[in-house]
């Protein structure tokens, strides 16, 4: 399994974990960071074994966004700046377009850059104290990864509008009842209700897991009717499958289902 500077990657029980792990930092993001994560996703993405990824920092933040200190230290061309933030969209891309389910761990500050990584996964579950929120008009620059694409359609325009013009964090409680999170979760014992949440989306059948996120991410790109044909071939493409008469044994024998992405 690879090994990374600033992320701690473990793969257990069809759980892939990616924790980024820069502390001292709250996990404030430089280019090796989002490399890292990169690299992490591709190989959960390519091991047949996983099943779910989840995201979350180690320490008490999520992630604050961009690590200033560190950009501010030294001299880049417009060129390397453009290509950095070409890469926080890249970042943002995979996890929306994984064929895994990525599940967001917030279990602290997510601001900016962590914002808009949480934003990007399919659930956001928080620490109920955890905050979250897009400072970056506040500071003069702009939003990336999509969040203006995606963060109207979790809560809407108007609460959309709120959240990035004013720049006002919200906690997990409040996240929740707006539609930004999915859930919040006490603090005391989050991580573990955050595997628990995991090993229950990692027990489904994994071939249609991916058919239901690309449909559900791509909803507003197709009208009904465009959305009844690409459904009626998913269901003909999971009819090909073993997991397809696994999952009809299974409920024929009344027993869990085991799938293997056959």
């Amino acid at each position: 399994m690879p090994t990374f500077e600033t992320v701690i990657y473990e793969k257990a029980n069809g759980i892939a974990e990616i924790r980024l792990n820069r502390p001292e930092r709250l996990n404030a993001v430089v280019e090796q960071l989002y490399d890292d994560v990169l690299a992490a996703l591709d190989d959960a993405d390519a091991d047949p074994d996983m099943r779910v990824v989840v995201l979350t920092g180690e320490g008490r933040a999520f992630c604050v966004g961009a690590d200033l200190k560190a950009h501010g230290a030294g001299e880049r061309t417009d060129f390397q700046k453009r290509q950095y933030l070409i890469k926080a969209n890249d970042v943002c891309r995979r996890i929306r377009t994984l064929r895994r389910p990525v599940i967001a761990a917030v279990n602290g500050f997510a601001l900016g850059a962590g914002a808009e990584m949480a934003v990007s996964s399919d659930f956001v579950l928080m620490k109920e104290s955890a905050q979250i929120g897009f400072p970056e008009i506040s500071i003069g620059t702009f939003l990336g990864g999509g969040v203006t694409h995606i963060l109207p359609q979790l809560v809407g325009i108007a609460k959309a509008r709120e959240l990035v013009f004013t720049g006002d964090r919200v906690n997990g409680k409040t996240a929740e009842a707006i539609g930004l999170a999915t859930k919040a979760l006490p603090d005391e014992g989050f991580m573990d209700a955050v595997r628990a949440f995991a090993a229950k989306i990692a027990g489904k059948a994994p071939l249609s897991m991916a058919l239901a996120k690309e449909h559900l991410n791509n909803a507003l790109a197709r009208d009904y009717e465009t959305a009844l044909v690409t459904e009626l071939e998913g269901i003909r493409a999971c009819m090909t499958t073993k997991d397809w008469k696994e999952g009809i044994d299974a409920f024929a024998e009344k027993r869990a289902p085991v799938f293997k992405g056959v």
